[in-house]
């Protein structure tokens, strides 16, 4: 057999008769050997070329890595050996080429004659030589840098190298493909060939290297690998495969066959990712490339210097799909020409070879290329939201204010999301283009001139995409803007529900939740459009091209036939799904470029100064253990909070400085016992902050020697169990535990509870009362055994008993040896501390001891006159029954385990109060689809959009078979009627293919916001328990993510799935209808299809759930790392929070990792079963007599065919995607159908608009418990409350004070008993109807972000004379009044811009405006001073004299003016009687008061510190 002149030739150009067909062109460039040695070297020069710019960046960054921020190691293991085998077998064979090749080329110099062949050899070999000599060198390097510990080196080859070895091999193998057919024929070239044999195998080894890397392990470029990688390898299906399971994801096969075989997965049957692919290696190498100060995209930057070799990788597999796609399209014509001419067999057979080769390539180059930009979309996410999490524990308070817990949800969830997707999107925007101008080179050759025409086209539709886009990229501002505003709203929400019940202004925040939904919709309306405009746009192009090139070529004189109409038609259609999904890539483009913008701001926004603080570990006894020179402190305060302006969430990174203390000179030595006094507001806990680095330091110096422990004064508790949240990390010693237990006064709680220290906390400590969160997280504090505590006002919250308790054995006991500065209001202990300071507006005014400041202080003398004044009731109580000795005496400080929320059951024999999330198992609901496509129009809607798809669709197919019927020959062509059908068929395509866009997508949009509604109502309406049990975290997902897939994503998807479902189903039998036997073979193939895709959708479908469980997680613990990131950054516990972290962004990563590796799977698998129907028929065609084959439509066939593995994948893929993105209504379903608390409205049962008008509380018989199978927490309780009277609620911690406030809101539900005030049995009542009426403050003050006016006033129901009386009323007049906005004046995100004591007052001043005639203050006063405290109460006697005030406090002063109190114990009423006949006998309230006036003498602590001392 003769060699074709392409294999024959040594020739460097092809001889000019034989090098016509694109075929011939083709081999001669792949297969010639000049051209082959023209492309090696181009190889060469181009790894060349690479290896100086990297040497060249390398040189460049010098010394400026190790100043970039956050470059230090944050987790320092040791770093991998290099493993000797790979290492060696790499440099050998790198060794072996360079020296051949300069052995070689000496011998070409000498022996072979001066030709043109001789020059282009010599050529090769010296830059073959040179690459190698360089490759060799970077081997080299390589080992060095892994010696000194650089990570990625160690892990993987330089992707510029390890790219350079795989082309290398390629071309090693297309040169001995050569070969060996020469040698076939005896037509070897000596000694050229052998030696390519020889090149061949010393190729492999660096194929394999490249493959695999260094270790095994190295699976993309510059991974990096922590040690435990190796150990870890048996778990990595990925990392151990075999290149060949690499090529054909045949790795993934046992998850497939689990996933199916089981019916569900869950997180553990999921392997773990390989070490360079998870978000510790992502963010090493992230933030290694992190830029100097000054660039203006620090964000785009590191992520391109990061990792420009993987995505320079997916842009040469996107090459090698472009190139391997026009393969199929160029031979339509010779098929054509062979079924109507005839050929040999070989002739034939070489061309279904050719199909059957380029079609394949095209299908491992395509899903490879989707699997590395997914991979690398992946580790951006992975670096992207470690970064953001690291960023959020070192935010200054002002940039934490600028952004708030909502916006920073939104950065990790969202913005992350958007640019790792984008990432491998931008790879449309330069393919798009290049596919156009590819298909119109090869368009030329077929058709000429007439294919310029398509120019006008492509410059109209530019012209129509820069104005669209414009708009676009507004809309998408806009868009994005509105959903942070409505995420954040509904964050805040969320965390102070308890409030908004109590108050019931669920309607009043549900109004602004839904408001801004509306403003979201509105632009997510005008982005969709933009998006269906785009569509209709770029899906009409094709067929504007073919009209157009089609008609210019008959005008000008050109004869069509199906040969030449189909090839165009192929070329065109192969532009149909770029030119679809360029205006989703340009929208993610934008999305991306927004996104990369909020992130800058964010990751480049004020941090804490590391510096402002100088810390010294360990400090001689009697040292000085805290030192403040001259200090000057500024809280950092957002440029729009200064201005009175409100800004976009997530812009406020200008900061400016509010100066709050100044002249600080403070000194407290080892050992001491220091306490911190003044009026609320007086800079107080500010001084704690800039002593713990956390304020700006202006000027001056702090010292601080040895570590530090910081109890806040609002509580920052753990989801977790008690155990986990004092532990906080550090080992369990059970004799140490034990003693901080007995020191906080929480062995009773623990014994009360159902499962001990077990016992699950809920989110934000929401099922503990007020004193059990304080003493948890002093209990964390004291077990951390730290040198310097740091206590901010840590007796607001406790009893008079446990508040002694915990000064006595833990303050004095416990801590005796430590250093201790307390911020109090308590002045009872002051005679019992070493030093107090005593601060005003900012100023340490004075120092020294009691007596000292006593006699030397004003301010202080004001502050203790005040609370004596408060006390001389209770000492003169208190001594009448001094030497009354009960038995309640000594009555423990906690009865029962009280929770103010959900009580854990035995019977549920689960101590887990958050339940893992629920998951559905299994297929997605029929349900789900039903009310999804049937929400918007019903039944109807759906009917009318299949119809209008059908027939786009029939009028694409006629339009196809009107070109075939017209250019088959059997009738003259009649330019004017085959141009005018034509015409009508595209327009009535397009025309129906717009009316279908617009139904799905109204019909989306409508469903999309019903979905949200009912999710929210349903949301609102939930009883306090559904919130006690439910993460934030949880809500948020689906109120943000999977509301986005219904937003966005299903609109379009929806649609698409069924119009690609008809077209399989016509390019099916379009296909096959030339050839029928053809159908023999494709049915089985088609079945292997189903089977393929049912496998694939079992395992897709649970991995895409694990992806939306895994991911609740990680924002859970964001938000509760942000909220207690001052705690953290104090325990210095940021590297254990920070591997939380990454276990949790791992955890998720492995589900998306494996659901990319799932998707690609079965696309491979179901595109090469296309590629198995198309080369049949394609076989059938030319070897089956002419009387089977219908020849007029072979090339629409062969058109149809060719994208008929794709449109299969596609199909299935998005079908796929459908019933994987239906999750998210199934998720956001479970929620649209929660058990909803009591109705708000009862019609038949309304009260008088004046109810109450007295104030009678009537409670009888009343028993509370929190769920079915738990315990009573009230057991009968049965008083009678006239109107107008005072009274106290007193009891130890738990005793049910808290509780009993719960039952009459009916926030819990009473088991037995009536509640009946002023005749009405309030549990007829709508939920509204009676919260509205009450006036409550609860024990933890909350403000909303929002101003001083929105705060007071958050139904906009009052005057503003009205707002200012109450101000002057609760002593903020002045403070509101001074700042310039007036009621206008900003209060930040959860109230961070006021003092906890100036937070209460506010809330204070909201009861004296509501004015209601009953009023409920559960803990009021805890967190303001002594004298603020009895002006409150002169103000509840002046403005609530004739009303009904039920008080709950731990400061006996509080009740002692109360007309009866209340004693609760272990949920009954002990005693309930005026304050002068409780202490006229022996009484628990009477036990309390001696507690609590024995505290305001010395004696007993003096005896205690004795004894202390001795011991």
């Amino acid at each position: 057999m003769a060699l074709p002149w392409w294999l024959a030739t040594t020739a460097c150009a092809p001889p000019l008769p034989q090098s016509g067909s694109l075929t011939d062109r083709l081999a001669f460039l792949f297969l010639s050997p000049c051209p082959q040695r023209a492309l090696l070297g181009a190889v060469d020069l181009a790894f060349l070329a690479v290896s100086l710019v990297v040497v060249a960046r390398r040189q460049c960054r010098g010394e400026s890595a190790a100043d970039a921020p956050e470059r230090e190691a944050l987790l320092h293991e040791p770093k991998p050996s290099l493993p000797l085998f790979r290492y060696a077998l790499a440099l050998a064979a790198s060794a072996v080429f360079a020296a051949a090749s300069v052995v070689l080329l000496a011998l070409a110099l000498l022996l072979q004659p001066s030709t043109p062949w001789r020059a282009v050899e010599l050529a090769f070999l010296a830059v073959h030589a040179v690459a190698h000599v360089v490759a060799a060198w970077t081997v080299v390097a390589a080992s060095g840098r892994g010696a000194v510990g650089d990570a990625p080196a160690a892990a993987a080859p330089p992707g510029h190298l390890r790219v350079f070895w795989l082309a290398t091999g390629l071309g090693a193998a297309l040169s001995s493909a050569s070969a060996v057919i020469r040698g076939a024929d005896d037509s070897l070239l000596f000694p050229d060939d052998l030696l390519t044999f020889a090149g061949l195998l010393v190729s492999l080894p660096l194929v394999y290297v490249a493959s695999t890397g260094f270790t095994g392990h190295g699976t993309g470029t510059g991974d990096v690998e922590p040690e435990h990688a190796g150990e870890e390898a048996p778990a990595m299906p990925y990392a151990a495969a075999s290149f060949l399971s690499r090529a054909t994801f045949s790795w993934v096969n046992p998850l497939i066959s689990k996933g199916y075989a089981v019916g569900s997965l869950s997180t553990d049957d999921v392997p773990m990712v390989s070490a360079g692919h998870r978000a510790e290696a992502s963010y090493a190498l992230f933030m290694s490339n992190w830029p100097a100060q000054g660039s203006r995209h620090p964000v785009a930057v590191a992520l391109w210097l990061s990792f420009w070799p993987q995505f320079v990788l997916t842009a040469a597999l996107g090459l090698a799909n472009i190139a391997a796609m026009y393969v199929g399209p160029s031979l339509i014509d010779q098929f054509v020409e062979f079924i109507r001419r005839g050929g040999t067999p070989w002739d034939g057979l070489r061309l279904v070879i050719i199909l059957l080769v380029g079609k394949a390539a095209q299908t491992l180059a395509s899903h490879h290329y989707n699997f590395q930009g997914q991979l690398l979309g992946m580790r951006i996410r992975g670096a992207l939201q470690t970064a953001l999490y690291r960023k959020s524990l070192r935010l200054s308070s002002g940039a934490r204010r600028a952004h708030g817990t909502g916006a920073i949800v939104n950065y990790m969830q969202v913005d992350a999301g958007m640019v790792s997707s984008a990432m491998h999107g931008l790879h449309g925007l330069w393919q798009m283009p290049l596919q156009i101008v590819v298909a119109l080179l090869l368009l030329y050759a077929y058709l000429g001139p007439a294919v310029l025409m398509t120019l006008a086209v492509i410059a109209a539709v530019t012209v129509i995409t820069a104005f669209v886009n414009k708009l676009g990229l507004d809309y998408q501002l806009k868009f994005i803007g509105a959903r942070d505003s409505r995420i954040k709203a509904l964050t805040e929400m969320l965390n102070h529900i308890r409030v908004i019940k109590l108050q019931a202004w669920e309607e009043t925040f549900g109004g602004k939740v839904r408001e801004l939904r509306l403003d979201e919709l509105g632009w997510l309306v005008k982005l969709t459009f933009f998006m269906c405009t785009n569509n209709v746009v770029f899906s009409s192009f094709p067929l504007a091209m073919a009209v157009l090139v089609f008609g210019t070529y008959l005008a000008s004189g050109g004869e069509l036939d199906a040969g030449k109409v189909f090839t165009a038609t192929s070329f065109f259609s192969m532009l149909n799904a770029p030119m679809r999904n360029f205006p989703q890539t340009i929208v993610s483009s934008m999305q991306a470029f927004v996104s990369l913008g909020r992130l800058n701001k964010f990751l480049s926004d004020t941090e804490i100064d590391s510096t402002a603080v100088d810390h010294v570990e360990s400090v001689a006894a009697g040292a000085v253990a805290v030192k403040v020179q001259d200090g000057l402190f500024a809280w950092d305060v957002p440029a729009s909070e200064a201005k009175g302006n409100r800004g976009q969430p997530g812009y406020g990174s200008e900061q400016e400085m509010e100066t709050v203390l100044k002249g600080i000179n403070v000194e407290v030595r080892r050992g001491k016992l220091t306490a911190v006094v003044g009026m609320v507001g007086s800079g107080k806990s500010s001084l704690l902050s800039c002593v713990m680095g956390e304020m700006h330091k202006l000027s001056g110096k702090v010292s601080i020697c040895g570590s530090t422990a910081f109890v806040a004064q609002t509580a920052w508790i753990q989801n977790g169990t008690i155990q986990e949240n004092i532990l906080f990390g550090t080992p369990m010693h059970p004799d140490k535990y034990s003693e901080v237990i007995r020191a906080c006064c929480l062995e009773k709680d623990i014994e009360m509870m159902d499962f001990g220290d077990q016992t699950e906390i809920g989110e934000r400590g929401i099922n503990l009362s007020g004193g059990q969160k304080q003493r948890i997280q002093l209990a964390r504090a004291v077990y951390q055994d730290c040198d310097i505590y740091l206590l901010d006002d840590i007796f607001s919250a406790v009893d008079a008993h446990t508040g002694s308790a915990i000064f006595m054995e833990c303050l004095k006991g416990i801590l005796k040896k430590k250093t201790v500065i307390l911020v109090t209001h308590q002045m009872d202990f002051l005679q019992n501390v070493d030093i107090i300071f005593v601060m005003k507006d900012g100023l340490v005014i004075q120092s020294g001891i009691y007596h000292e400041l006593l006699a030397s202080c004003s301010e202080f003398s004001v502050l203790v006159a005040a609370h004596h004044g408060s006390m001389e009731m209770a000492e003169e109580q208190g001594s009448q029954v001094q030497n009354t000795k009960t038995s309640q005496d000594t009555k423990s400080s906690n009865e029962n385990g009280e929770m103010t929320a959900i009580a854990q059951s035995k019977e549920t024999n689960s101590s887990k109060l958050i339940q893992e999330e629920e998951k559905e198992i299994g297929r997605v609901s029929w349900h789900v689809y039903k009310s999804y496509i049937t929400e918007a129009w019903g039944w109807w809607g759906v009917v009318v959009f299949l119809a209008v798809s059908l027939l786009s669709e029939g009028f694409s197919m006629a339009s196809n078979y009107w070109l075939s019927y017209e250019t088959s020959g059997a009738a003259i062509l009649n330019t004017s009627l085959f141009l005018g059908v034509y015409v009508l068929i595209v327009s009535a395509t397009i025309v129906f293919g717009i009316i279908s866009t617009l139904v799905v997508t109204f019909s989306g949009l409508h469903s999309a916001q019903a979905f949200f509604n009912k999710m929210f109502d349903s949301i609102l309406r939930a009883p306090m328990s559904f919130f006690d049990t439910t993460p934030s975290g949880r809500i948020l997902g689906r109120a943000s993510s999977d509301q986005v897939k219904i937003d966005i994503v299903l609109v379009f998807y929806v649609g698409l799935a069924t119009s690609l479902c008809i077209s399989v189903v016509t390019s099916v039998a379009v296909t096959c209808q030339v050839a029928w036997p053809s159908v023999i073979a494709v049915l089985p193939l088609l079945l292997l299809n189903i089977w393929y895709r049912n496998h694939y959708i079992a395992t897709s479908r649970e991995l895409t759930r694990l992806q939306g469980v895994t991911e609740a997680p990680v924002i859970d613990h964001l938000t509760e790392t942000f909220l207690g990131a001052p705690n953290v950054r104090c325990f210095r516990k940021e590297n254990e929070f920070y591997q939380t972290n990454l276990d949790r962004i791992n955890s998720n990563l492995r589900m998306s990792f494996h659901n990319y590796a799932a998707n690609e799977w079965l696309g491979f698998r179901l595109e090469l079963i296309g590629t198995l129907i198309l080369c049949i028929t394609a076989f059938l065609m030319i070897s089956l007599p002419s009387n089977f084959i219908k020849k007029e439509f072979v090339g629409m066939s062969l058109s149809y065919g060719l994208s008929l593995n794709s449109l299969v994948y596609y199909t299935i893929l998005i079908s796929c995607m459908v019933e994987s993105d239906m999750v998210a209504v199934e998720r956001v379903t479970q929620y649209s159908t929660l058990p909803s608390e009591a109705a708000w409205e009862v019609a038949d049962c309304l009260p008088s608009p004046n109810w109450p008008s007295r104030g009678d509380i009537d409670v009888n018989d009343l028993k509370v418990k929190y769920r079915e199978n738990t315990p009573l927490i009230l057991k009968g309780i049965t008083i009678n409350i006239k109107n107008g009277e005072k009274i106290g609620v007193v009891g130890r911690t738990g005793s049910g004070k808290s509780t009993l406030v719960q039952a009459l809101f009916r926030l819990v539900e009473p088991t037995e008993g009536q509640i009946i005030i002023d005749g009405v049995d309030i549990c007829g009542l709508g939920l509204h109807d009676l919260r509205s009426r009450f006036g409550v403050i609860p024990q933890e003050p909350v403000l909303f972000e929002g101003t001083v006016r929105s705060n007071i006033d958050p139904t906009g129901r009052y005057s503003e004379a009205e707002i200012w009386q109450a101000l002057e009323c609760c002593q903020l007049k002045d403070i509101v009044a001074s700042k310039p906005e007036k009621l206008d004046a900003l209060v930040a995100d959860m109230g961070e811009n006021w003092s906890v004591g100036q937070k209460q007052l506010l809330c204070f001043g909201r009861v004296i405006l509501k004015r209601s005639r009953i009023l409920f203050m559960d803990e009021a006063t805890a967190s303001v001073d002594s004298q603020t405290d009895a002006t409150i109460q002169r103000i509840i006697r002046q403005e609530f004299a004739e009303c009904t005030v039920i008080s709950i406090a731990h400061r006996i002063p509080t009740v002692m003016d109360s007309d009866r109190v209340l004693v609760l114990d272990a949920g009954l009423v002990r005693e309930f009687d005026s304050p002068s006949r409780l202490m006229a006998r022996p009484s628990l309230f009477g036990a309390m008061v001696q507690e609590y006036a024995n505290r305001s003498t010395s004696t007993q602590l003096m005896q205690l510190g004795a004894s202390n001392s001795l011991d």
